[in-house]
């Protein structure tokens, strides 16, 4: 059972819990890292959990300064070994006492072997030396992938020509110079970051400090879209490089980027600029994400660029005025309509099902979990389905005599609120009480749940009630209900409004339960103990939400 964000029971044994980093959990294959403390005390866990979490750390350290091999790595290793394999002969050279005679059976007897291997396709020989330059230059090079093999090849064809240069001297001979085209001396570097000054570096200052106190999941969002801007610049691209050309170039790849990529076997296994690639050789190329989807990738990147120009690394953001022009009124969510309403409550998933995964077929099972609240609790609080799914007990509880439901961000590090704004106390509509909601979050209770939804999961970006959200979508194709964009789980939120508008109401009047604005309350709604006439005031709002 869980006991709080890094401790996790399992039977009586407590274990260190570590959520994986997004930009990192493609990379070691997993969500979420466990390991035995090896007690069942829980003070002692919580000591013992420190050098853990610690050790994984640092790993997620070692992992984000590894970079993919480049075409310049292979040109450099190759000359690189190359290079320091005849600084050797050399060294050896002036060693006194050396039989000459014996190191030149041994290297003719060694360059032997090697052109049988390299002819044989074998890379045995050289694996000392491309695991030694993998580790050196931290590379994400898997040991028998392709790239590995041709990092070996190449090396190989180095100690070649470094071989056949000994050869040559033993005759007295220092003027030879390589055969093989690959051994070449490659062009001059460009310029390179200084120490700490890596975008990835800076970037992890950044996020440790978080100045306009970013939400984890958004913050990891922008991780990771650095990260990707980072393999195509290279790890170790320079701040002062960041200028508009390099914001206007990415900004153009955004445009191109196909829509949800990264759900599309087709584009598996490949890299950003790859995918971007492929697209536009397909027949009919998939459709680019929405302006609107660029500029959100721009603004965390942005966010971080005011960072790095307050802290004098760059003369300003980049950013500044590069967003592409928005309709912000249009949207493509729109509420039910009582029709519809009417055939999916009238639905399996809440009456009952066949089971647990076929919730639109008609059986004997019933679903009382996340999948049937959230609905329902948007329905008559307008709330986002984020904040419903990440509810603790203590989230929901008694003020003055009404039941309310406390939307925060505190009581849990993996809770977060879209703004500031989201904090804010909702009364529970007296439907939702008569439908059994408040019985739920005792039973959760009396379990020993923390969670008002235990079940709800949160998906790779660390968003919870996501995953609901998008099986919703496929529920509501099942139903024929949605055909296209129109109809999502938000549906609801839209059609709260509608409702309090058909109250009566005007926006101003309910924006706050929304999430839209602070509210009246300040510090007082921060900690949840609210006035009577304002809670009251509450409560007639919520109450004037109905449907046909």
């Amino acid at each position: 059972m869980p006991t709080g964000s890094n401790l996790k029971r399992r039977g009586a044994i407590y274990y260190a819990r570590q959520v994986v980093p997004t930009d990192l959990q493609a990379t070691l294959r997993t969500r979420e890292m466990l390991r035995s403390l090896n007690t069942t005390d829980r003070r002692t866990a919580n000591v013992r959990k420190l050098t853990v979490l610690a050790d994984w750390q640092d790993q997620f350290a070692r992992l984000r300064r590894q970079r993919d091999i480049t075409e310049e790595d292979f040109a450099v290793a190759t000359w690189e070994h190359y290079a320091t394999e005849l600084r050797q002969d050399e060294i050896d050279r002036i060693v006194p006492g050396l039989n000459r005679g014996a190191t030149s059976l041994i290297r003719d007897h060694y360059l032997s072997e090697l052109r049988k291997h390299l002819g044989l396709g074998e890379t045995v020989l050289m694996h000392w030396a491309a695991d030694a330059y993998i580790t050196k230059n931290q590379l994400k090079v898997e040991k028998g992938s392709g790239q590995y093999r041709e990092l070996c090849f190449r090396l190989m064809r180095a100690q070649i020509e470094a071989a056949q240069r000994a050869g040559e001297r033993d005759a007295g001979n220092y003027s030879g110079l390589p055969v093989d085209p690959i051994v070449t001396r490659p062009a001059a570097t460009a310029e390179v970051a200084k120490p700490g000054e890596r975008l990835m570096d800076l970037f992890e200052r950044y996020a440790k400090e978080n100045p306009k106190r970013i939400t984890k999941a958004n913050m990891d969002d922008t991780r990771k879209d650095i990260g990707t801007f980072v393999e195509l610049m290279g790890p170790d691209f320079p701040v002062t490089k960041l200028d508009k050309k390099a914001a206007r170039e990415w900004k153009g790849l955004l445009m191109r980027y196909p829509l949800r990529a990264k759900e599309r076997s087709i584009f598996k296994g490949m890299s950003f600029k790859e995918i971007i690639e492929a697209n536009g050789r397909l027949p009919k190329p998939i459709a680019c994400i929405s302006p609107k989807t660029v500029n959100s990738y721009m603004a965390g990147f942005g966010g971080f660029c005011n960072w790095l120009a307050a802290h004098d690394y760059i003369p300003t953001n980049p950013f500044s005025d590069m967003y592409l022009l928005v309709d912000k009124t249009k949207t493509n969510v729109r509420p039910f309509t009582d029709e519809e309403r009417k055939v999916l409550f009238a639905s399996p998933l809440f009456h009952s099902c066949k089971s647990d995964m076929k919730w639109h077929e008609v059986g004997a099972h019933k679903i009382r979990d996340h999948r049937y609240w959230l609905p329902h609790v948007m329905m008559y609080s307008g709330a986002r389905p984020g904040e419903i799914a990440q509810l603790l007990v203590d989230d929901v509880r008694q003020m003055h005599g009404v039941w309310v439901m406390h939307f925060t961000d505190e009581g849990d590090e993996e809770k977060s609120l879209k703004t500031k704004g989201s904090v804010r106390v909702v009364p529970v509509h007296s439907n939702l009480i008569e439908m059994g909601f408040i019985e739920h979050v005792e039973r959760a209770r009396n379990a020993g749940e923390r969670r008002v939804f235990p079940e709800a999961e949160r998906n790779e970006r660390g968003q919870i009630a996501a995953k609901f959200e998008k099986k919703f979508g496929i529920y509501l194709g099942k139903l024929g209900l949605k055909d296209g964009r129109g109809l999502t789980l938000y549906s609801f939120r839209h059609g709260w409004a509608d409702a309090m508008r058909r109250a009566g109401f005007m926006n101003d009047d309910f924006s706050f339960l929304m999430g839209h604005q602070s509210g009246d309350a300040g510090q007082t709604l921060h900690y949840g103990a609210l006035p009577q006439g304002t809670l009251q005031q509450r409560v007639e709002l919520i109450e004037a939400a109905t449907y046909n």
